[in-house]
């Protein structure tokens, strides 16, 4: 197989999808921007209604974007060629987890759930720990752990575990060090997190696709969250379950041979992968120059660029992942994110590149400054009616009997509606459309599930102000070349305090604070319009604290709760079993094993 150079061209549905989520992008922004002009030329339209008319253009065609996904994976069902077997010989595969700074338990827990899934949907794979860990003391209690994981697996062999010295390129350069030492040994790899599991099944299917495909480079899975327990987690968890598919679904449509890489629950060809993905370090210092933080979408761009497929498949089920139990661990997620999509904008005029690529980089370059435009659309908003002129009842010199100014008041209010609803209607028709098809039995049945879908729409309005924030600042501190890095996740974080709450979110309740004084001050009549947006801020302690409770199942549903998966509940036993001795044993010397260091071509 060689490296191929003819980028791949969108089918007529792929181009379809395309045009049709532009176009209602586009024409829901005009609209918007329509709206807002007509209601601002009443008083006389200025430099700052200019602005403002821009602003809502550019934030309705972002929201209308997001909603154009849900339509588009709604209608029309998914059409999927019968599914390939696997058959012999099966491709050399390795499962590769890159790790740093985890909880060793419960990471070589799942790989030993994992390994057994696998051996029982009768797949030949090798299994590679990468590990970028820097504490020496935490290194130590990984090798007890895979010296353990050994035993019970009789994984000498096939199972392999290699710490780095140099940690140079992060999580992507760990990958590109393997591939690059141990590659040649392997056609395929299945890239997972720490925090990932999938089913046997599910690893031989997506083997079936790259073997049936030898032109398809990458095929992302949709992981869905398991093990929440907090209402926050759970509701991330019934989103993902709920309303992800069809994202998703919508998503591959559009996206096409030019699909996504998440940077896990996925499977690359190693020979594509090496020949095409190695990534520059960005000229200047960090945040927007340095090692690459967002590097799975550019890898995406570069197999694509190369002539490789990368596609999505939303259907293969029994993947998944862990995701934030409360609202500041989501937070320091986007702001990791967002530090890595801002780079994007340096590559969208890479040469080369397939022209989706370089819409994808622009998408994660607005899904951050959105947030920023959003805010200034509300003070330019406030500013506007501040210069706004007075009302003139009697305009003519001798004018008996007064005339009252046209309200703007239709307008606006169609404009508000408009925006909730392109952030409310495709999650109910989702609904409507779960009903219909009877997915409601999944989730608890009709009644039960559309419980959830609403709570959790109420939740996403009352925390979208605070994320306003939290993005607009992750903006900020962005540009202002404050590095973030890119620390390892905080897993399992449990329940917060008011206290901690305050202590993360107390600016935000400033923010709101000084909103409401200033507006009725300088624009009363803006006051109505903004509570929605300055409430939320103020109760900022509240919404942190009170999202991080525990639920019962009773709301967010999801068909794990009903039917517990083969390779969860293989993954609790294993954990369960583990932690009775863990304390204990993992004091003891480890034993020496040729097996620390990683598998060779």
């Amino acid at each position: 197989m060689t490296l191929q150079h003819r980028q791949l061209a969108a089918d007529t549905p792929t181009r379809f999808a395309r045009a049709l989520a532009v176009t209602i992008s586009l024409g829901c922004a005009a609209l918007a921007s329509m709206l807002l002009a007509e209601a601002a030329a009443r008083d006389g339209f200025s430099g700052w209604d200019g602005i403002r008319a821009v602003l809502v253009f550019v934030t309705t065609a972002w929201l209308a974007w997001g909603a154009s996904l849900a339509l588009i994976g709604l209608f029309g069902g998914r059409t999927t060629a019968p599914r390939p077997d696997l058959h012999a010989p099966q491709p050399r595969t390795v499962i590769a987890v890159p790790i740093c700074n985890e909880d060793p338990l419960t990471t070589f827990a799942r790989i030993a759930a994992i390994d057994r899934s696998v051996a029982r949907a009768d797949v030949t794979a090798d299994f590679v720990v990468l590990s970028d860990t820097r504490d020496d003391g935490l290194a130590g209690k990984e090798q007890f752990a895979f010296a353990r994981l050994l035993r019970e697996t009789n994984g000498a062999g096939r199972i392999f575990y290699r710490r780095r010295r140099d940690n140079s390129g992060r999580k992507a350069g760990n990958i590109e060090e393997f591939i690059r030492t141990s590659g040649g040994a392997y056609e395929l790899a299945v890239i997972l997190d720490a925090d990932s599991l999938m089913e046997g099944d599910t690893i031989r299917a997506m083997i079936a696709r790259m073997q049936s495909d030898p032109q398809l480079g990458l095929l992302q899975t949709l992981p869905k969250i398991i093990g929440a327990r907090s209402f926050f987690g759970r509701a991330l968890q019934f989103a993902s379950w709920f309303h992800g598919p069809i994202f998703t679904r919508g998503l591959a449509r559009m996206q096409g041979p030019t699909g996504p890489f998440w940077g896990h629950n996925a499977i690359i060809r190693v020979q594509a992968f090496a020949e095409s993905c190695a990534l520059p370090e960005l000229s200047g210092p960090p945040p927007l120059g340095g090692h690459i933080l967002s590097h799975d979408y550019v890898e995406a761009a570069l197999l694509a660029r190369a002539g490789w497929k990368v596609e999505v498949d939303e259907t293969l089920a029994g993947s998944f992942e862990e995701g934030p139990e409360n609202v500041l661990s989501f937070a320091r997620r986007e702001r990791r994110w967002c530090q890595g999509n801002l780079q994007h904008s340096r590559l969208i005029f890479a040469p080369g590149l397939a022209g989706w690529s370089r819409f994808v980089f622009l998408q994660n370059v607005t899904a951050y400054v959105v947030s920023l435009l959003w805010a200034a659309f509300l003070v330019t908003s406030a500013i506007s009616t501040l210069y706004a002129p007075p009302p003139e009842y009697f305009p003519g010199p001798y004018q008996l009997f007064p005339v009252f100014p046209d309200t703007s008041t239709r307008e606006i209010t169609l404009l508000a509606l408009g925006v909730l609803g392109l952030l409310v209607v495709p999650k109910m028709l989702i609904l409507l459309h779960a009903i219909l098809f009877d997915r409601a039995r999944d989730f608890g049945r009709s009644l039960r599930m559309a419980l959830s879908v609403l709570t959790e729409i109420i939740l996403t309005t009352l925390l979208a102000p605070l994320m306003l924030l939290y993005h607009s600042r992750a903006v900020v501190q962005v540009l202002s070349g404050q590095d973030g890095g890119w620390p390892a996740n905080q897993r399992n974080e449990g329940q917060l305090s008011l206290r901690d709450g305050w202590a993360a979110g107390y600016w935000i309740v400033l923010v709101g604070a000084a909103i409401i004084a200033a507006v009725q001050w300088l624009a009363p009549d803006l006051t109505i319009w903004l509570l929605p947006v300055a409430v939320p801020m103020l109760f900022t302690p509240f919404l942190i604290a009170w999202t991080s409770l525990p639920l019962n199942r009773v709301l967010f549903a999801v068909p794990e709760d009903a039917a517990p998966l083969d390779v969860v509940t293989e993954y609790d036993s294993i954990c369960d079993v583990w932690r009775l001795t863990w304390n204990d044993e993992h004091l003891m010397p480890k034993a020496t094993s040729p097996d620390l260091t990683h598998a060779t071509a």
